[in-house]
């Protein structure tokens, strides 16, 4: 089983390097060792206003984009906003403002699906860009990871669909990849299907590369990787930059 996991996993990182453009992605798992949880976000983008940008760590262990030239930035709507923050023992990553949601609802009590019915998708006809979003949780016996993916049903504005995936268990080794786009096009069609197994390490920077190396050069923007201890709820956070 072990080998058909892995053998799985590398097939999907293959075709990861491949596409041209899967957009902007979620990996959620656990280490190798099963000792922490991994979070892997990555930006890409084919404008200069969407290749403007960089992570940026806060103290507080939240990270924003931020310009990286603040006089060529355009439109700061749907490219600034914080991919990652947490409430308690809630960890929480986005591709959009919507981490913001989530992150409010916890603090209220309310669930990462109660504030995720709340929203769309992205209004940027014709693309409509998918929301996705991930949750590690460490207070949630029940549940290890969740992924979410807001979008048209085939390019119809009119209907939004909202899956949400729950792993009740992670298996070391082994993240949950989900991506806003398919491919290149245009307008860019949608992620379909569930979440695809993809490998992680236990080296946080062995991780980092090995995303990074795997994604489109010309149009790669910026990734990080977060590791959460079950144990202690410690974390450790790595970013890289293009530029």
């Amino acid at each position: 089983m072990t080998q058909l996991w892995s053998q799985t996993a590398e097939a999907n990182a293959g075709r990861l390097q491949t596409n041209p453009y899967p957009g902007r992605g979620i990996v959620i798992g656990l280490t190798p060792d099963g000792t922490r949880y991994v979070q892997v976000y990555w930006i890409m983008g084919r404008s200069e206003n969407s290749r403007n940008r960089v992570f940026i760590e806060e103290a507080n262990g939240f990270v924003r984009t931020e310009a990286r030239d603040p006089a060529k930035l355009t439109d700061p709507s749907l490219i600034i906003y914080y991919p990652v923050r947490h409430t308690g023992q809630a960890h929480i990553v986005t591709n959009g403002d919507q981490t913001d949601t989530i992150y409010e609802a916890l603090k209220e009590g309310r669930s990462f699906e109660q504030a995720l019915t709340t929203r769309t998708w992205e209004p940027d006809a014709p693309n409509y860009t998918p929301r996705i979003s991930g949750l590690v949780d460490l207070s949630d016996a029940n549940c290890a990871y969740k992924l979410s993916i807001l979008k048209t049903n085939m390019g119809d504005p009119s209907q939004t669909m909202r899956h949400f995936f729950h792993y009740e268990q992670g298996v070391a080794g082994f993240g949950h990849c989900i991506h806003t786009y398919a491919g290149d096009g245009n307008p860019l069609p949608s992620f379909q299907g569930e979440p695809v197994l993809m490998p992680l390490f236990d080296d946080i920077g062995r991780t980092a590369s090995f995303y990074w190396e795997r994604l489109n050069e010309d149009n790669k923007i910026s990734l990080l990787v977060k590791t959460i201890d079950k144990a202690s709820g410690q974390t450790e956070t790595v970013i890289r930059n293009k530029d």
